[in-house]
């Protein structure tokens, strides 16, 4: 068994056909079907439940498609790590972010990648905490780059930067003059994720201060945008970093104070998945979203956020 067998019982298992798989492996059918002999005899077991309808894995064939799948990163990393160092620059890079960040990051990142590394692919995903989890569980990505929660500090992660959360409320509604106080924050409906995401344990854990749960107007498993428009509706208040409201506070949509004194902070960090190898695109890649992260600070382009 070597990498070409894995590879080619990959795209069989995920062509679902030996006739698709030969025409995307440009390998002859009968060529393909005896490879695929050759290795179950070598395994000593059924790879694939062969009928009309096409190729379904076996037990032991769904075993043997994760390691291949491993074995496929592998190959596409090391020829990626190869092209950085002929070229100059990495080949591809897969990026995921929570919605409020890729908003910050996304435009001015890219706009560096392609300046510094011509020819690479960018491949951006925008996901909800649980699925940028699952990206990096799953290894389909490079890195993220997300708010660091207790329960994510497993992750291969490097802190970046440290952003303060604000009471953003309605506008018709009476806010202090200054910081909004933690005491207060269960007598307010709130707007907030489900049980498992990081906003709606910090706030929990906050309303536990007065030992008391968060008043919950509405739980919204979606984007801040979303969010945003419910806070305008007067759906109830929400907890989210400044710089994801600065165009509704400048239309005069929304209003925002710092929550807490001292304020509540959250850290952003870039998280790598433990499930592909640490190549030197990946690092490079890493860096140059290490630089321009803090230059958006520095520059005081990501309102109320500071170094670590």
């Amino acid at each position: 068994m070597n990498s070409d067998d894995l590879v080619l019982f990959l795209r069989a298992a995920k062509a679902g056909s030996l006739t698709k798989a030969s025409m995307e492996t440009a390998t002859s059918q009968p060529a393909l079907s005896r490879r695929i002999s050759a290795l179950e005899q070598e395994l000593g077991a059924r790879l694939f439940h062969r009928s009309g309808r096409g190729l379904e894995l076996t037990q032991i064939g769904q075993d043997l498609l994760q390691h291949a799948m491993a074995v496929d990163r592998i190959l596409e990393e090391a020829a990626a790590d190869m092209a950085l160092k002929v070229r100059g620059g990495p080949s591809r890079v897969v990026v995921a972010a929570q919605p409020s960040i890729a908003r910050m990051l996304f435009g001015p990142i890219s706009k560096n990648l392609i300046k510094d590394y011509p020819g690479i692919r960018i491949s951006l995903r925008e996901g909800l905490e649980g699925q940028v989890n699952s990206w990096l569980a799953d290894g389909s990505i490079d890195l993220a780059v997300i708010y660091l929660t207790e329960a994510q500090r497993h992750l291969e992660s490097d802190t970046v930067i440290r952003e303060r959360l604000s009471f953003v409320a309605p506008k018709s509604f009476d806010l202090p003059n200054g910081p909004f106080p933690i005491e207060r924050l269960p007598d307010v409906p709130l707007v907030l994720p489900g049980p498992t995401h990081g906003q709606r344990i910090l706030a929990e854990e906050l309303c536990a201060r007065s030992g008391r749960l968060p008043r919950i107007s509405i739980e919204c498993d979606a984007s801040s945008n979303v969010v945003k428009q419910l806070v305008i509706e007067e759906c109830g208040c929400a907890l989210l970093p400044l710089a994801s409201v600065a165009a509704e506070l400048r239309q005069g949509l929304l209003q925002a104070v710092p929550l807490g004194n001292p304020n509540v902070m959250r850290d952003i960090a870039i998280a790598t998945s433990l499930n592909r190898p640490p190549l030197v695109a990946r690092r490079e890649v890493a860096q140059a979203f290490r630089l321009e992260i803090r230059r958006l600070v520095s520059d005081g382009l990501w309102l109320d956020a500071a170094m670590p």
